[in-house]
């Protein structure tokens, strides 16, 4: 099981601006370590595959065996496919990516879909880690699961503060399940769960889907086809909410310090700074320019915003971390475009 075409997308990982020279030492793998990633042909598993096998990995990581999957393999949804899963692999680490998600109009359109294949690839995945004994698992969640009437920055304390946003609510009271069982199965079990939040991810490998993409594949699509057929590009909503972008190569090598580094129960907010938020007009305009798109922009401002902000504070990461770089986004949008445009009948739109 592999998650990609390693034709596909292929960068130099060793470019990246990020760091961890900061780091503690990791603990050493045991013999024998095998990381099956959930969802591993996606945009977060590729990058994490990319990031393993580059110089940039430590030789605790190129020591484990790295298994990548995804749902054409394996529906997770169903128990006896996860258990078949886990009994090939045999598992010592996960990280849980597996889930069923999309962008602002996807979320509106389906939320039973989004809850309940969430929670039954959820279930199915963290029983299995009991089941089977494994050391550790890392579940994903977002930013987006967070209350939506809150103070801001919002930190890992404040997920369960009130309700999110109605326009994902589906997706997000499923993810919420994720930290509940992550101390039950600890208290209960003694298993050793913990979850990260990521901001909005982007990179290559993305969905690029018009209809179900997030914000940044979508636009990155929308772009390449207004400049192609010399059409409008525009821009749903006001271009006015404010987001924190994290580019996936930088997530992968997060990740992996995770997989090594953090032992707590408690979900750890993995971002940029707060100061790096930038409104979804100047991602489009930034899109714009990567592609050398040189008309004017349209916002459609009939169409939904969403939720405006929701900014996240990265003070526990930066306490661990405080050295770490992330990649500026203009140059993280910009090869993005360029993965797209050289994988554009590759790519999964």
């Amino acid at each position: 099981m592999s998650c990609c075409d390693p034709s596909v997308g292929s960068t130099d990982s060793t470019a990246s601006s990020t760091t961890t020279t900061s780091a503690p030492t990791p603990t050493p793998a045991s013999t024998g370590d095998v990381v099956l990633v959930t969802g591993g042909t996606g945009l977060v598993g590729c990058a994490i595959e990319a990031f393993v096998n580059s110089t940039q990995a430590t030789e605790t990581l190129r020591a484990m065996r790295w298994v990548f999957t995804g749902v054409e393999e394996f529906d997770l949804r169903d128990p006896r496919q996860c258990r078949l899963l886990f009994e090939r692999v045999r598992p010592t680490h996960v990280i849980h990516l597996a889930a069923r998600v999309g962008g602002l109009f996807a979320n509106l359109k389906f939320k039973v879909e989004f809850y309940r294949e969430n929670i039954l690839i959820n279930d199915n995945v963290m029983e299995c880690c009991k089941d089977f004994h494994v050391k550790k698992l890392i579940s994903f969640l977002s930013t987006c699961i967070f209350p939506d009437k809150t103070t801001y920055p919002i930190d890992e304390s404040m997920l369960h503060n009130g309700a999110p946003h109605e326009s994902n609510e589906g997706y997000a009271y499923a993810k919420r399940m994720i930290d509940v069982l992550n101390r039950c199965y600890n208290s209960e079990y003694g298993c050793h769960f913990t979850s990260i939040i990521p901001t909005n991810i982007f990179g290559p490998h993305d969905n690029y889907s018009l209809e179900s993409g997030h914000v940044v594949p979508a636009l990155i699509h929308k772009c390449y086809i207004a400049k192609r057929d010399s059409k409008p590009f525009v821009v749903l909503g006001t271009g006015k909410p404010l987001r924190q972008f994290i580019y996936s190569r930088d997530l992968a090598e997060l990740v992996c310090w995770v997989l090594l580094n953090y032992d707590s129960v408690e979900p750890i907010i993995l971002s940029v700074d707060p100061e790096a938020e930038v409104s979804i007009g100047q991602v489009a305009t930034m899109i714009a320019e990567a592609f050398d798109y040189t008309h004017a922009l349209t916002f459609n401002t009939e169409a939904a915003d969403g939720q405006y902000r929701k900014t996240a504070s990265n003070s526990k990461l930066r306490a661990l971390l405080p050295d770490f770089q992330f990649t500026p986004i203009k140059q993280a949008i910009q090869e993005s475009v360029t993965w797209f445009v050289e994988n554009y009948d590759k790519s999964r739109k």
